[in-house]
């Protein structure tokens, strides 16, 4: 079994403290709403949105997956935290045994935030080897997510505040 890091860094005009509680706090009920070709539904399998909470997300039509389970490993409230792992899922084929990432939200000079994934590891099984391409592919992704968040966010001030 392998593992690798990867780590990014993006920015957001809005505070940290308001997307967190949009992108993280109500990611299940916000994004199916303004992304629904990216995640059609969320549900709770287990837990109660807290540490050891698992999900199961459904994707939407934009994915080329079908579904992913993931188990909440920390949420940091003060610190605009969030630690999760994806455990199962068409996501994880039979190469990966799970991925685990952990998103920093940073309060930035300009009054927006600074998003950095300190870690995202990818536990591989065997001697299997996982493409950069592939790893970018879901970069952008969760990227251009983010920035749906951010473009709602921005249409409606009164939200999240």
């Amino acid at each position: 079994m392998g593992a690798f890091t990867i780590e990014s860094q993006g920015t957001s005009a809005i505070p940290p403290n308001r997307l967190f509680k949009a992108f993280v706090l109500d990611a299940d009920n916000l994004i199916p709403m303004v992304a629904p070709h990216a995640i059609k539904s969320t549900e709770i399998i287990e837990g109660n949105g807290g540490p050891g909470t698992i999900k199961k997300i459904t994707f939407g039509e934009d994915s080329q997956f079908k579904h992913a389970k993931h188990r909440t490993d920390m949420i940091d409230l003060e610190h605009c935290t969030y630690c999760f792992s994806v455990i199962e899922g068409d996501a994880l084929s039979e190469k990966l045994e799970n991925i685990s990432t952990e998103t920093k939200m940073l309060a930035s000079p300009d009054g927006g935030c600074i998003i950095k994934t300190t870690t995202s590891k990818y536990q591989t099984m065997g001697e299997f080897q996982l493409m950069e391409e592939k790893i970018q592919g879901g970069k952008e992704k969760a990227s251009g997510l983010f920035k749906v968040v951010e473009a709602y966010l921005l249409a409606h001030p009164d939200l999240y505040n």
